[in-house]
């Protein structure tokens, strides 16, 4: 019986071996089609345009943007910065964006300066930079757009925050986009692929340090 029993397990073996080498033949994961499919995906997804949140009460957000700006037209890319808030003021960044190709820079706001007096024209602006923001991502002409501030239409009741959101998940596929700004809605973090929360440790304006040319501006 034990005898009997071995050789039965040894043809079921054999059975097995032969199915399995059988379904392998055909199957479309086997070998290197499964590494070719892998691939595959690994490129879509290299491909797909990223979304970035950048946002905390640290310094930084706009800077780190534009570390990322500079790095996509280091490859050739093409690169729009929308500012939301910052006023028409000399910085650095613009400064050099005047000399760059492949880089469109619009300035959509008058500063961060809310009172009561001129919060309709705030919005106006605000709004009419989100326009703008529509307007260039729906153009499929870039690789990669910064909505700079943009985080403060929703906080300052500016905006619907879902319209922003539908802006995002409509964009062109290749496309990345990088928002900023403090206090990022929960909305806009749950969209994104990367968030980076800025956290101050020390400044040297607490220390009476005043901002730098070249530096902070």
């Amino acid at each position: 019986m034990e005898c009997c029993s071995r050789q039965t397990g040894r043809k079921q073996g054999l059975f097995l071996l032969l199915a399995c080498r059988a379904i392998s033949s055909v199957c479309p994961l086997r070998g290197e089609d499964r590494k070719t499919q892998i691939t595959h995906k690994e490129i879509a997804l290299t491909d797909r345009g990223r979304v970035i949140v950048n946002t905390g009460n640290g310094k930084g957000k706009t800077t780190a943007a534009l570390g990322t700006a500079f790095r996509a037209l280091g490859y050739g890319k093409k690169v729009c910065v929308i500012q939301f808030l910052k006023g028409k003021g000399k910085y650095g960044e613009r400064l050099m964006a005047e000399k760059l190709a492949n880089l469109d820079w619009f300035i959509c706001g008058k500063g961060f300066v809310f009172t009561k007096e001129n919060i309709e024209e705030d919005r106006r602006v605000a709004l009419e930079g989100f326009e703008l923001a529509k307007k260039q991502v729906e153009s499929d002409r870039y690789d990669l757009i910064i909505l700079d501030e943009i985080t403060y239409l929703p906080l300052y009741n500016f905006l619907d925050v879902e319209k922003i959101v539908e802006l995002v998940r409509n964009k062109p596929e290749r496309l990345s986009i990088i928002m900023t700004g403090r206090d990022a809605h929960p909305r806009l973090v749950e969209i994104a692929d990367t968030v980076t929360a800025m956290e101050p440790v020390k400044h040297a304006y607490e220390q009476g340090i005043k901002a730098q040319k070249g530096i902070e501006f």
